[in-house]
């Protein structure tokens, strides 16, 4: 069992940004692919964005593609997700997830490691 912490949501108005991190509790991340996924009010989850443990392939939600950049630090133990010219559509709870493999780092069911969640809003 992998527990992660998120940190850096909030509330921004539209245009802005923030920047998420996310940590594993008292360990190292395992070695393999993660990534945030996001839940908004009354929508399915959506894989946002996805990094391989070596940070040589990443995978963009279409919707966010240009906007948000994925990144990770192994020796730091951390992995952001920097979001810019956020827009109202963005606003969803973000979820950190871990576990998944290179091959399959854009499957959503890929990743068994999920966080708490971070909220997002984005006001206008």
């Amino acid at each position: 069992q992998v527990e992660l912490v998120e940190s850096g949501g909030g509330t921004v108005q539209t245009g802005g940004a923030l920047r998420l991190s996310c940590s594993p509790a008292g360990r190292t991340f395992v070695s393999s692919a993660s990534g945030w996924i996001r839940q908004a009010p009354g929508k399915d989850r959506e894989l946002v964005a996805a990094i391989s443990w070596s940070g040589e392939v990443t995978y963009y939600a279409d919707d966010v593609k240009g906007r948000f950049a994925i990144s990770r630090d192994n020796a730091k133990n951390t992995m952001s997700l920097q979001m810019n010219d956020l827009k109202l559509e963005d606003t969803a709870v973000y979820y950190c997830a871990t576990g998944s493999t290179e091959q399959a780092i854009n499957l959503i069911g890929s990743y068994p490691f999920w966080g708490q969640g971070t909220q997002v809003t984005v006001s206008a």
